[in-house]
């Protein structure tokens, strides 16, 4: 199989991509654990996504978002540590924590316009391991569950990514019922690796664009509320 490329491109008939941007705080003591950032990463984006900055006509938000919405999604996952991470704070910006991982989301911009304060940091290279023993929390009333595919090898900038449009699927796409017994709990999110367990019209599925590390169409993730 042809490796996919590392640059994200633009598609035929497709005007200039935008892309939301994700930055995982993370230094060297304590590092933060995969699972804790995929959690993170995904509370981050369906925070701004609800946020009154979002929702609200004329919010500081509302029409990036509804820019970026209206192409393909693309979300870059970044990380920083230290006076640079202390930074990123002066933009407008979401935050979410799960254990030692902090992930903050910013509006989203035209890819070749990043902020001037987080263009400086670096993309891809982030993989992180979880400590031994890890399992995910059991399944419980207004709680979201990701599920990564089985046999999808991706780093955890490239993971938090698809979390990350796992968890805007489920926002966009469940039962207002579901959703907002979900944003009633704040968002909380559990994620794991395996196959779907809720049949297709109870999930959202994730399809890669074949931007970065998998090949296009490929199934990355799957969401929903399972209990």
């Amino acid at each position: 199989m042809t490796q996919p490329t590392s640059t994200p491109r633009v598609l035929p008939g497709e005007d200039e991509p935008w892309a939301l941007s994700l930055v995982a705080r993370v230094e060297r003591d304590p590092l933060p654990a995969h699972t804790d950032l995929l959690v993170a990463a995904a509370r981050a984006v369906v925070l701004l996504l609800a946020d009154e900055r979002t929702t609200a006509a004329g919010g500081e938000f509302h029409d990036a978002v509804a820019a970026w919405r209206g192409r393909r999604i693309r979300k870059i996952t970044r990380r920083a540590r230290g006076v640079r991470w202390e930074r990123t704070a002066e933009l407008p910006h979401v935050q979410a924590r799960s254990g030692d991982a902090v992930v903050r989301a910013f509006a989203p911009h035209p890819r070749e316009e990043v902020p001037a304060l987080l263009r400086p940091l670096q993309v891809g290279g982030l993989d992180l391991p979880d400590p031994e023993g890890t399992s995910a929390p059991a399944a419980a009333p207004g709680v979201l569950t990701i599920r990564l595919h089985p046999g999808v090898r991706m780093t955890t900038g490239k993971a938090a990514a698809q979390v990350g449009h796992a968890a805007q699927l489920a926002w966009e796409r469940s039962p207002a019922l579901l959703t907002s017994a979900w944003a009633a709990g704040g968002f909380r999110v559990r994620v794991l690796t395996g196959a779907p367990v809720l049949p297709a019209g109870e999930r959202v599925d994730v399809r890669d664009g074949g931007f970065t590390e998998v090949a296009p169409g490929t199934v990355t993730a799957s969401a929903g509320f399972e209990d």
